[in-house]
């Protein structure tokens, strides 16, 4: 089992629209995906075609130990992809997670006893550095920070390093990172610049894939679809499917080691 967390201080930056087509992708490929939503907005809830006002049981339970991972888990419309929904009450967990005993290694616990029959977990974090983001990367093998060629986006990685840093020091020395370049407009200048300078100054911290601005990407949360589902041949597609492709060949190099 391979954990992916999906996260970045800074809003906007398709998170969300990652960990949902890259776990449609490793699905179709047939490795048995699970995604998290961990946000209390429970966008990839909604993305995937579950109402938030309809779930009475979330992964809000899970992080309060008041509900088990069987009674929350639910098979998607995708073969071989499940969803452990959001819904309010995560809005509480920031505030509750604290106070419990150790509780930055609660997710990572409930993984290693109730997800062992997946092949990949992939957790989307809230748009903040809190208590539940913290609980993601100490639980992960690797960090996928989906950023824009923007300067807010790029300002923002300065702090998400430092806690890179310091999650590695307290809690987590086996955690690793791996950027992607997301709605990428390739006629702006600026776009052009700022990939440059971001492939210079991660290298290989930076993946290959690029995924561009896609309209068919606006249209997915209204179909309750991921874009390898309601598009399939369309650029966003295809896109997400080499870096489905880019993370397996990575995780087999790792496991090789």
């Amino acid at each position: 089992m391979f954990v992916i967390a999906v996260a970045n201080e800074k809003g906007g930056v398709a998170k969300t629209t990652t960990t949902l087509s890259l776990g449609s992708v490793l699905a179709n490929k047939g490795y048995k995906t699970c995604i998290i939503d961990l946000d209390a907005q429970a966008n990839l809830s909604l993305a995937i075609g579950f109402d938030p006002n309809h779930t009475q049981k979330s992964v809000a339970g899970l992080l309060q130990n008041s509900t088990t991972f069987y009674e929350i888990v639910q098979q998607t419309k995708i073969n071989n992809l499940w969803l452990i929904p959001s819904n309010h009450q995560m809005s509480l967990s920031e505030r509750f997670l604290p106070i419990q005993r150790n509780y930055e290694y609660i997710l990572r616990e409930t993984i290693k006893k109730s997800f062992q029959d997946f092949d990949y977990v992939i957790i989307d974090c809230p748009p903040f550095l809190g208590a539940v983001t913290l609980n993601a990367l100490v639980a992960s093998n690797m960090l996928l920070v989906p950023t824009q060629a923007e300067y807010f986006s790029v300002f923002a990685l300065k702090g998400l390093m430092a806690w890179i840093k310091m999650i590695r020091t307290k809690y987590n020395p086996q955690l690793t990172y791996r950027l992607v370049l997301t709605m990428v407009d390739r006629r702006n200048k600026i776009h052009r610049v700022l990939s440059e300078q971001l492939r210079a100054s991660f290298n290989n911290g930076l993946l290959n894939t690029v995924i561009n601005t896609d309209t068919k990407l606006r249209e997915c949360p209204i179909a309750g679809l991921p874009i390898t589902h309601h598009a399939s041949t369309s650029r966003a597609a295809q896109q997400y499917l080499a870096l489905g492709e880019e993370i397996i060949e990575y995780v087999s190099e790792t496991n090789k080691k």
